[in-house]
């Protein structure tokens, strides 16, 4: 019988999590499947971020699989895509990316991706029937937070605020300096929905830089934090970071400030591990968490519909392992 794809409930949610964990720990031969994710939480999150470009699989009025979509302007995301093990290999997947496609079709979103498993021919063979290619490895990278930034004051070291700081005051202005940056790095690409989702689930907050002379925004770093978020337990995940230069600084010199700044803020919240994902598309910022200590966890392979590199090349500085 086929699947019944249709948009995700808020009644799903506790089903599509239970899903998801038992899909990867079973793929990953994990000897309680039931424990991957730990306590981070990749689906509430992103069910809240935007609920209608939320999906759910059914077969025989069962819950069997979900996709979620993250529409970042001109780029789109999609995943976790999973299916309960006991329906893998009947077609479903299929069906949820065929949905999948046409909301991005519906969207007119001009780059769209994945992250999956660099070491899954299966799961490369499945994408690339939707012309998605494997193109660089992308490196989820993590260092342990120095204690004493705690101790230090971050204005007194560099220009940063937090969105939290900032978002009664003057919202639309400070979304529409994120977007001039981002703009700036992939035309239409688009952080909106993930700052506010951050901010009004209260998962962490976003990190701005800002020039001294000028004021002009020159980066930004959307944070996750601990427990129920996608950091999980004492980490920092950086979901999303990017700098531009300045006329002083050159990008490189401003993506170490925004990595010491998420440094000095995931110290202020109490978190021994910063984590952040990096496509080694992007080598320069590769090379840079590198030298700054960071250290590769896992890997997993980026794959782009028609190989379009969007601004997963050399001389961009961005973090966003599109988990």
């Amino acid at each position: 019988m086929e699947s019944d794809i249709r948009s995700l409930k808020e009644a799903d949610i506790g089903e599509a999590d239970r899903v998801a964990r038992l899909s990867f720990g079973t793929f990953l031969g994990l000897a309680d499947p039931m424990s991957f994710f730990g306590d981070a939480d990749y689906i509430r999150t992103r069910f809240r971020a935007d609920p209608s470009l939320s999906l759910a699989a059914e077969e025989d009025g069962n819950f069997v699989g979900s996709n979620f979509i993250a529409n970042w302007g001109s780029v789109g995301v999609f995943g976790p895509l999973t299916v309960h093990p006991d329906f893998w290999d009947k077609g479903i997947a299929k069906r949820l990316l065929d949905k999948t496609m046409e909301i991005f079709e519906r969207l007119k979103t001009k780059h769209i991706g994945i992250f999956t498993f660099s070491n899954s021919p299966k799961h490369v063979h499945l994408y690339q029937k939707y012309d998605f290619w494997p193109r660089f490895l992308t490196a989820v990278m993590s260092k342990p937070v120095k204690s004493e930034y705690a101790m230090k004051d971050g204005q007194e070291m560099i220009s940063w605020t937090k969105y939290s700081d900032m978002q009664k005051e003057r919202p639309s202005e400070i979304l529409n300096n994120c977007y001039s940056l981002t703009d700036s790095i992939y035309d239409g690409l688009d952080l909106k929905v993930e700052i506010q989702s951050v901010a009004n689930q209260k998962l962490g907050d976003t990190i701005m830089l800002t020039d001294n002379k000028s004021n002009k925004l020159l980066g930004l770093a959307i944070c996750h934090c601990g427990p129920k978020t996608e950091a999980g337990s004492n980490t920092c995940y950086v979901k999303f970071g990017s700098v531009t230069a300045s006329e002083d600084r050159s990008k490189s010199a401003n993506f170490d400030e925004l990595i010491e700044c998420c440094e000095i803020f995931a110290a202020s919240q109490g978190l021994s591990k910063l984590a952040a994902g990096v496509n080694i598309g992007n080598l320069d910022a590769y090379r840079k968490m590198i030298s700054k200590g960071f250290r590769t966890e896992f890997q997993g392979v980026m794959m782009t519909k028609n190989n379009d590199p969007g601004y997963h090349i050399e001389d961009v500085y961005a973090i966003d392992d599109w988990r």
